[in-house]
């Protein structure tokens, strides 16, 4: 199951951190997916004088295992095998189990330690999802330091009748204490603020108490990396507010044009802003987001409000809020996404396997989705709604090679159609003759490009009828000392290397600002 080199790096670099004794104990059955379980779980414990496999049979998930420590009240299962981007997770639990502290900040620890209840989560994830790791970690963390949090992570590729029987159809999907509880990528301070009533205002006040910044950045993305960094580096007090530290890149797969890296994928470089952005004094306040500018008038700060009622004030703002997939707008759609309607061709892929879906969206990243969903679906209905595809022609090539996909131009998609618990087809009119069709689909991935986030900004700087930031050359808005940056500005070519020098370009806009409106008036003539 391991190579060599993946044997040596867990011997070498992680297994001997491990101080505690860990027990993989699995449930394994006659499928050569329990065959391939128990030889990666005798190959594991090979590798530390600390690590035993035993064979229990003891839960009705099989293949799966659960990673123990004799005589502490730890519950932390796999049901699957957790290789591709789940090895991480393994990875992790084993250190955290075998007494490798949690890494997170010292507040949120004691909230999931303080959790008053009990809580039995389960995860369904597949192995090529990169937000499902950071929910399976989360998880599991939270099972090491509280003995009255549990949770199983379910490789939905291997229990599909189960994924059927709950019609899982976006994964992560999360389950708790039975019920369906969410989805989506949610890091531990998230499920803190929801399990914890406790946690919203907490944040307000650690907002509220901190003193006003020289340069606050609102978005943790690469425009937001970028410009908290160069502004950091001018040595000025700088701060950085966000959802989540890398933005909509986290949500990316394979990263080709990112230049000096001839392949990366989003989590990795989303990590690689957040080490990068350590490395400065920035004030990283990631699992907040903001709801309200308030501009300074007359050099005073401006003020930027937040969900549950935090604030922070800076003499200048960068905005760097970047953008989200863009919807379709149609009846149904709502009420069938993550059941049906999906946005991630790479994370819920694997639950259409064998089934018929339709992709809208002829652009590169509509033609590069149906291209991978082809391997793992039974057909691909590619909807466009102008007269012909706009992805590069490579991909249009592949594309026209594949057996199981056709196209549809001149689309215009008007409803998505449902059994009230999940998606069934696809409606969508002809431009051309006027005429409606119905596409028999088990699922449609959504792939037509992004939206600004930028509601909230609305009545405070000049926006684009799109919700664009208007800004000029230098990232500046409407507003002195207030700058836009990145994907949800005007900015032409939303790429990451372009929202990079965006968020650097308003850096270097907001520092000038100071430098200028700081200086002394110029004494009177002699």
């Amino acid at each position: 199951m391991l190579d060599a080199t993946l044997k040596t790096q867990l011997q070498e670099q992680y297994l001997t951190k491990i101080t505690e004794p860990v027990e993989l104990v699995s449930s394994l059955d006659d499928r050569p997916k329990s065959r391939e379980l128990a030889e990666l779980l005798d190959e594991i414990a090979g590798l530390s004088d600390l690590v035993t496999h035993v064979r229990a049979d003891d839960d009705e998930r099989r293949p799966s295992f659960a990673i123990t420590r004799p005589g502490a009240d730890i519950s932390i299962r796999f049901a699957g095998i957790p290789m591709g981007h789940e090895f991480s997770s393994l990875v992790l639990a084993l250190l955290q189990v075998g007494g490798v502290p949690v890494k997170e900040d010292a507040e949120t620890i004691a909230a999931v330690k303080d959790l008053d209840g009990d809580y039995e989560f389960v995860t369904y994830m597949s192995l090529t999802c990169q937000n499902c790791p950071t929910v399976v970690q989360a998880l599991n963390a939270m099972a090491v330091l509280n003995p009255r949090i549990k949770h199983v992570a379910v490789e939905g590729s291997l229990f599909q009748d189960e994924v059927e029987e709950r019609r899982i159809l976006a994964v992560p999907t999360i389950y708790l204490n039975g019920e369906e509880w969410g989805s989506g990528r949610t890091d531990m301070k998230q499920f803190v603020e929801r399990l914890d009533h406790h946690a919203a205002a907490r944040t307000a006040d650690k907002l509220n108490a901190r003193a006003p910044y020289e340069v606050l950045v609102i978005g943790g993305g690469p425009a937001g990396a970028a410009a908290a960094i160069y502004a950091a580096r001018k040595g000025i007090r700088t701060g950085m507010a966000c959802d989540r530290i890398g933005g909509q890149v986290l949500d990316t797969m394979a990263i080709e044009n990112h230049i000096s890296q001839v392949y990366t994928e989003g989590p990795k470089l989303g990590a690689a802003y957040g080490e990068h952005m350590s490395a400065y004094d920035i004030d990283q306040i990631a699992g907040v987001r903001a709801s309200r500018l308030v501009p300074g008038l007359d050099g005073e700060l401006h003020t930027v409000e937040f969900d549950g009622g935090g604030r922070l004030q800076a003499r200048t703002v960068i905005l760097a809020t970047g953008a989200r997939w863009r919807t379709l707008g149609v009846p149904g759609e709502a009420d069938y996404r993550n059941k049906g309607v999906s946005f991630c061709p790479h994370c819920d892929g694997p639950l259409f396997k064998g089934k018929p879906i339709a992709v809208v969206g002829g652009g590169n990243s509509g033609v590069e989705a149906a291209i991978d969903l082809a391997g793992v679906t039974e057909h691909v209905t590619v909807v466009e709604f102008l007269d012909q595809l706009k992805a590069d022609d490579v991909l249009l090539r592949k594309l026209d090679s594949l057996p199981n996909t056709d196209v549809v131009t001149s689309a215009r998609t008007t409803e998505v159609d449902g059994d009230g618990a999940q998606m069934t087809g696809l409606q969508y009119e002809d431009r051309r003759t006027g005429e409606l069709h119905t596409l028999a689909v088990d699922g449609v991935f959504v792939q037509i490009g992004l939206l600004p986030n930028t509601e909230w900004l609305k009545g405070s700087v000049e926006l684009t009828p799109r919700g664009e930031i208007v800004i000029d050359e230098k990232g500046a808005t409407s507003i002195p000392g207030i700058y836009g940056a990145g994907d949800c500005t005007t900015v032409p070519f939303k790429q990451i290397v372009i929202a990079e020098g965006s968020g650097a370009t308003a850096a270097l806009s907001a520092f000038e600002h100071m430098i200028r409106t700081s200086a002394p008036v110029a004494a009177a003539a002699r």
